[in-house]
């Protein structure tokens, strides 16, 4: 799985589209294409086709060595007190066990971030066995990010403040960078050149009234430099949200995607229902793009899935049109990013990300609270089909699988 962006200029807008979603990378020999859905409750990965009608075509266990973990967490006072509390906040009451996956570069394992276990784990696909675990600093692992040639794997140590950089078949460190309060999203862009990480802040505590704000802790981006890993830029939406006049919003920025050119941000804040376009070269909010809300949205924002409204955001191949998961509102929707309006919603029960298809024709929005996974046209915003996955399905991405290989 060799990356074929290798070139500046012209092909760094089309990283931006493509890199994170991993369909820029050539197939490995002897592997299939597939999308993986990380069933972040269940311990599972379900195996379904990236075209077609996505069939299901296997479940790997991500957590093998479960009985191990436990007893080690159970032993050790403070991971017990850290794997206690993730499990109810954060987890909902359940164990987060695998909460974002890649394919290694040859097809053959899958590379998972499980916060409750406080690592990043490889798993051979076709035995089930463990080739490498990698702890993460401090008590959590969360969001990753797959580098454009499919040799490295940025992972957020939510509790530890940084992020982890790790070689994605050896699982070794090759170096790590400082992050605000609870490192979230990372995205690869400039060519792979250059990791850009937002941190979310205190979002599991109960303190959510906007006079409360400031208890949530350091939230920016971060740029950081993909080889050297020094920090290159530290971006506060605060002042930029200030100056557009909506100290109401919070500055909490959760998925965001690049456009086209890589010159702007469009991201999703925590409590808010709408999108934010932030300019990259003019450090300025150009819109803010205020979505459909549903009446039934608790009053009480403690409620809220770890601060979230909305959570899921992909762009299509032409960096024309947005896919938003609305959690909290219960639909997905298609939005013209030139009027950052929406298209028809998408009823759908807690969608909790968004991913592009292959071909850059669909959007695929997970569907935590009915396990399934979603297929939306990018072109008319109607729903195609929906796939039965695991318990709780979060990220889905591409990736690649040995050819032939099955459990169903």
């Amino acid at each position: 799985m060799k990356g074929t962006i290798r070139k500046a200029g012209k092909l760094l807008g089309l990283c931006a589209v493509l890199c994170t979603a991993g369909s820029s990378m050539a197939a490995p020999p002897n592997s299939q294409q597939v999308f993986f859905v990380g069933n972040n409750w269940d311990g599972t990965v379900t195996v379904i086709r990236s075209s077609g009608n996505y069939g299901k075509i296997g479940v790997i266990n991500m957590v093998p060595d479960r009985k191990e973990r436990l007893k080690e967490i159970y032993l050790n006072p403070v991971k017990l007190v850290a794997y206690s509390y993730i499990r109810n906040t954060a987890g909902e009451g359940n164990d987060q066990l695998v909460d974002d996956m890649y394919s290694t570069p040859d097809g053959k394992s899958v590379v998972a971030s499980r916060p409750s276990y406080a690592d990043v784990v490889s798993i051979d696909i076709a035995t089930g066995k463990i080739n490498w675990r990698t702890p993460v600093e401090g008590f959590r692992a969360d969001h990753m990010a797959v580098s454009p040639d499919g040799q490295q794997v940025a992972v957020s140590a939510s509790s530890g403040n940084v992020v982890h950089v790790l070689d994605i078949n050896t699982g070794k460190e090759l170096g790590r960078f400082a992050t605000g309060d609870k490192p979230h999203e990372n995205i690869y862009f400039a060519g792979g050149s250059k990791i850009l990480n937002s941190a979310i802040g205190n979002v599991e505590t109960a303190m959510d009234a906007q006079w409360q704000d400031f208890t949530k802790g350091k939230r920016y981006l971060t740029i950081a430099d993909a080889k050297s890993y020094k920090i290159l830029k530290n971006i506060d939406f605060r002042p930029a949200l200030d100056a557009f006049g909506r100290k109401d919003l919070s500055d909490s920025v959760r998925p965001m995607v690049l456009s086209k050119d890589e010159s702007k941000i469009y991201a999703q804040v925590s409590f808010f229902n709408g999108l934010i376009e932030y300019d990259l070269n003019q450090d300025k909010i150009l819109r803010i793009g205020q979505l459909p809300g549903s009446s039934s949205i608790p009053s009480d924002r403690t409620k809220w899935v770890n601060d979230s409204r909305h959570h899921g955001l992909s762009i299509s191949a032409d960096g024309e049109k947005l896919c938003v998961a609305g959690t909290m509102d219960d639909y997905a929707t298609i939005v013209n990013r030139s009027t950052l309006a929406a298209g028809k919603l998408i009823s759908a029960g807690k969608p909790y990300w968004a991913t592009r298809s292959p071909d850059g024709k669909s959007c695929v929005i997970s569907e935590s609270a009915n396990d399934v996974v979603t297929v939306i046209s990018f072109e008319t915003g109607e729903k195609q089909f929906s796939v039965p996955v695991g318990n709780h399905p979060q990220r889905v991405r591409i990736g690649f699988a040995p050819a032939g290989w099955s459990t169903d």
